[in-house]
């Protein structure tokens, strides 16, 4: 079925009315023509006929011609030069009424009617109520004082009604375009500020994500990488040794690949009947992270009062949990042979405090910088690393604070403090 059977076509109206839109010189050359005629066949046209106007009572003065076609050729220009066509057609009327000999003289003000409409619509409303006023005035008083009827004729108050009312409606015109412009602008703002926010939260959910990630990747990938060195090493002298360190090296690949599932899992729809229902860690297995550490060689001495874990919001026990993680990571990982930890938490009714210690492993204290040495003391990273990165980007989310730093004495410092009125989502584990 075709769109004409069905009725959907496309209609000539609105078609040829974009097309007049897309030329506006075209349809003001149109509308400067319509007006012509009409005021042409206003001054030709007899008076006092009832149905249908009667030619060739009325001689169409040469004068007459002449000046409506200046006023109505201006109107060509109506868009670009308003001020100046407003001008023009006014000079045009005035000249008539002063000049015409015939009663009733002819309508050349229709011009003047459409040149005040169209500065009302281009320009703000204290401008629009001034040379509106002015026109209204110097045309009606025109009329009134050059004319043989009374000044209350009704031709004369017609031009003072239709100049006032095209005053009043392209006034209407411009606020009613304002209005549209405002809500327009309103929308592509909101439009832009929901992409602006999307884009947002977007970023941050994969920052977060990443974070998860190297939390759990660098932590056991580290074990496995020092218990594989272990095994490599004892292998022909101590295989019962070597073995020990495999199945510490199969228990931390374990625990990585459950712990990464876990956290893959959250990208799943909450409709998955296999995404992970077990929680995300938090200080209540602190004990299996520090015996993890422990076994692969890291004597680690924790300083936990009882009752601490209980009662903290879910994001304050899991950003504790990374950050312990993500420091005895650092220690395993650049501290010296024989290095001891020390994991300190002290909790407040106000804030969780976390200082993670080592002494370095036997090395020499860093030497302590001098006044004017540009010193970064807190990077300690293998070249390229993102965990003190990460582990501020989780106290900044939580607005806590971080200190990391060398020990004057040697070793390496990370203290936090993790307010427990978040201001999110006072859940807790």
């Amino acid at each position: 079925m075709t769109p004409l059977a069905t009725g959907q076509g496309p209609r000539p109206g609105p078609a040829l009315l974009a097309r007049l839109r897309a030329h506006p010189v075209a349809l003001d050359a149109v509308l400067a023509a319509a007006v012509l005629a009409a005021i042409l066949i206003g001054a030709a046209a007899g008076p006092h006929r009832r149905y249908w106007p009667r030619f060739g009572e009325r001689p169409l003065e040469p004068a007459t011609v002449l000046l409506a076609v200046l006023a109505c050729a201006a109107l060509v220009l109506r868009r670009r030069y308003p001020r100046s066509v407003l001008a023009v057609t006014c000079a045009m009327t005035l000249a008539e009424l002063v000049t015409a000999t015939s009663q009733p003289r002819a309508p050349i003000a229709a011009a003047s009617v459409i040149a005040v409409f169209t500065v009302a619509s281009r320009t703000d409303r204290p401008t629009t109520w001034r040379i509106g006023a002015l026109t209204v005035l110097v045309l009606t008083a025109a009329a009134m004082l050059t004319g043989s009827r009374p000044w209350y004729a009704q031709e004369n108050l017609a031009i003072f009604a239709w100049t006032g009312m095209a005053a009043a409606a392209g006034d209407a015109v411009r606020s009613r375009r304002a209005f549209v412009a405002a809500i327009e602008e309103r929308a592509e703002r909101a439009e832009r500020t929901r992409e602006e926010e999307a884009g947002r939260r977007v970023a941050e959910e994969r920052m977060r994500i990443a974070r998860e990630l190297h939390d759990v990747v660098a932590h056991h990938i580290a074990l496995v990488n020092v218990q594989a060195g272990v095994a490599s090493h004892v292998m022909d002298s101590r295989p019962d040794q070597a073995k020990q360190a495999l199945a510490h090296v199969r228990e931390a690949s374990r625990s990585a690949l459950e712990e990464l599932r876990a956290t893959v899992g959250l990208l799943r729809q909450s409709d998955d009947p296999q995404a992970p229902t077990e929680p995300a860690p938090g200080l209540g297995v602190l004990d299996q992270l520090i015996d993890g550490f422990v076994r692969a060689g890291l004597p680690v001495e924790l300083e936990l009062p009882p009752g601490s874990p209980e009662g903290l919001p879910a994001s304050v026990d899991l950003t504790a949990y990374r950050i312990v993680q993500e420091a005895l990571t650092n220690v395993h990982k650049h501290a010296g042979d024989g290095a001891r930890a020390t994991v300190r938490i002290v909790r407040s009714a106000e804030a969780l405090t976390l200082t993670v210690l080592d002494d370095g492993g036997g090395r020499p204290p860093a030497p302590r910088p001098r006044p004017g040495d540009r010193t970064e003391p807190e990077e300690r990273t293998d070249g390229g690393g993102h965990g003190l990165i990460g582990m501020r980007e989780r106290v900044a989310a939580l607005r806590g604070s971080v200190e990391t730093g060398p020990r004057p004495a040697g070793g390496f410092k990370v203290r936090v403090r993790l307010p427990l009125q978040t201001g999110r989502t006072g859940e807790t584990t």
